[in-house]
């Protein structure tokens, strides 16, 4: 099965953030009852996780953000690729899983092996609406003090990602294709994906040739 969060394999270990000791942090925190994870980039299309329901929902306070590197997935050590990032600012629509009760730590246990097995990102439990109301759900954010934060790219450098960077599972712009899809399949336009997509269309790129 695809896992689309990096392992991150060379990158130093920060002192202080231990995956094992992170989860169990993460876990001693979770709110009663069902999990509730949010999703905003290959979570949406590939979520692994066993779930019950799926939510439209939308987080303040955090953006989805082409930033952060794929060494592994959608790239390589020699040329890094890209995944998306949640990170501070803005708002940002996706889905929310819900997990029974009874599965919660088991999935949550899978879920971090998928996203934290070096710790990068910073597990948060954030306020999702949804139709039905506000969830408590666990997002995975990044923060801009991480290895893996790329800073600001120009458009001439993330072209050249979308054109040249493949990892063992397909290039960074098949991924950044997928999630386009997937956000439009469930009547979400996020503005600077979109850009990204039409820049690529302006130079030909597609997910055949890239």
């Amino acid at each position: 099965m695809m896992r689309e969060a990096d392992d991150d394999h060379g990158l130093p270990q920060f002192p202080g953030r231990d995956p094992q000791d992170m989860l169990e942090s993460t876990l001693a925190s979770r709110p009663d009852g069902d999990l509730w994870v949010f999703g905003y980039g290959s979570l949406i299309w590939n979520p692994e996780v066993v779930h019950d329901e799926v939510r439209p929902a939308r987080v303040w306070g955090w953006r989805r953000t082409l930033r952060m590197w794929s060494r592994i997935n959608r790239g390589t050590e020699e040329a890094p690729g890209l995944v998306f990032a949640l990170m501070s600012g803005g708002s940002c629509s996706g889905i929310a899983l819900r997990v029974p009760q009874s599965r919660a730590e088991r999935e949550l246990r899978q879920l971090w092996k998928r996203e934290m097995p070096r710790a990068v990102y910073d597990p948060r439990w954030i306020a999702c609406r949804t139709p039905q109301g506000v969830v408590q759900a666990l997002a995975f954010t990044l923060q801009p003090s991480s290895p893996s934060y790329t800073g600001e790219l120009d458009d001439a450098q993330l072209l050249d990602i979308l054109r040249t960077c493949r990892g063992r599972y397909g290039t960074t712009f098949d991924y950044v294709a997928r999630t386009a899809q997937a956000l439009r399949d469930i009547g979400i336009r996020d503005a600077e994906l979109e850009r990204i997509m039409e820049l690529a269309a302006q130079h030909r790129l597609d997910a055949k040739s890239a």
